[in-house]
């Protein structure tokens, strides 16, 4: 699935099991929410933190989604068209980062 296609999967959604969206400072605030239990889990399970017996059944994957979902919640209400605005984003970083990576004596 598209990026497009996912933006019209969370609208479709919305529109059948929602009333309607919340508004962007409720989606923002969800957002930093969803953020927040991503960081928890990667800072136990990856991190130096020990990671609680309440942390060790928490799905990194469902989390990174709910992130996911949310931020197609603002690009669907807020107008923008994230596939566009991540194919122009992808090429900027392609054209600004390429050598500057492949030279990065950190990353070796």
């Amino acid at each position: 699935m598209n990026i497009s296609h996912a933006q019209r999967a969370v609208d479709e959604w919305i529109k059948a099991h929602g009333v309607r969206y919340f508004n962007e400072l409720t989606n923002m605030a969800q957002l930093t929410e969803e953020v927040g239990e991503v960081a928890r889990i990667i800072a136990r399970r990856y991190g130096e933190q020990s990671e609680k017996p309440s942390d060790k059944d928490k799905d990194l994957g469902e989390e990174l989604a709910d992130v996911l979902f949310v931020v197609l919640c603002l690009a669907n209400q807020t107008g923008i068209n994230l596939q566009d605005a991540f194919d122009k984003k992808l090429e900027l970083k392609t054209r600004r980062d390429h050598k500057r990576h492949q030279d990065n004596k950190k990353l070796k």
